[in-house]
């Protein structure tokens, strides 16, 4: 089992905070939409309606609000919005498996993967897409596990060992159970990771990129 060490070796080679919102990718997986936020707006991406998933489909701009409080999160419907195939009118709370539906077609799967994790995931069923393109969106909370486990956030099949991802300070980090070098620097158990910072380790590699507006 992964744990979060508080003496753990920080390698500063990346000096910039991931923002808010960063993309995840992870080689070999798949690309990863990461949100940081309690809340968060799903909706087409306009330039009057900024929201932090955009969605590729026919949506408002500002379609619908996912809310974390603590271990609990909420959808709440600002247009056309149905949770588990019933029309929803203001908000609810959501449970793993929850199937949602934006608009007419647009359709998400919400999950949480592990149980001891506060961190969602939103899953496309329809075809849609975010901007940009993205397999998945995390709602990053306190801890995002990588993995070949079936728990794991990011299910990575090929891996041998799993690593740990986690916000603290307004910083990313990582922990492993073994050395990874992160933007070329050997750090024993994890580290700190930048905004474009580049993460391999014995059989695995992912980078962060910023999302630019």
């Amino acid at each position: 089992m992964i744990r979060i060490a508080p003496d753990i070796l920080e390698c500063d080679m990346n000096d910039s905070r991931p923002a808010d919102r960063f993309m995840l990718w992870i080689d070999s997986v798949g690309g990863y939409m990461v949100s940081l936020s309690e809340e968060v707006v799903l909706g087409q991406p306009t330039r009057l309606a900024a929201a932090d998933v955009p969605i590729l489909g026919d949506l408002g701009g500002r379609h619908a609000v996912i809310r974390r409080e603590g271990n609990d999160y909420s959808i709440e419907a600002l247009r056309a919005v149905s949770v588990n195939d019933r029309p929803l009118r203001g908000a609810c709370r959501l449970r793993d498996g929850c199937r949602l539906r934006l608009g007419d077609s647009v359709r998400l799967l919400f999950r949480r993967p592990h149980a001891f994790s506060n961190t969602a995931r939103l899953d496309f069923v329809s075809s849609h897409r975010t901007q940009p393109s993205a397999d998945a969106v995390l709602l990053l909370a306190d801890t995002c596990l990588l993995g070949p486990s079936l728990r794991c956030h990011v299910v990575c099949r090929a891996w041998t060992a799993a690593v740990l991802l986690y916000p603290r300070q307004g910083e990313i980090y990582c922990r492993t159970d073994k050395p990874v070098v992160i933007d070329g620097a050997v750090c024993p158990g994890g580290g700190r990771i930048g905004r474009y910072s580049r993460v391999e380790g014995d059989g695995f590699s992912f980078n962060l990129e910023p999302i630019v507006e």
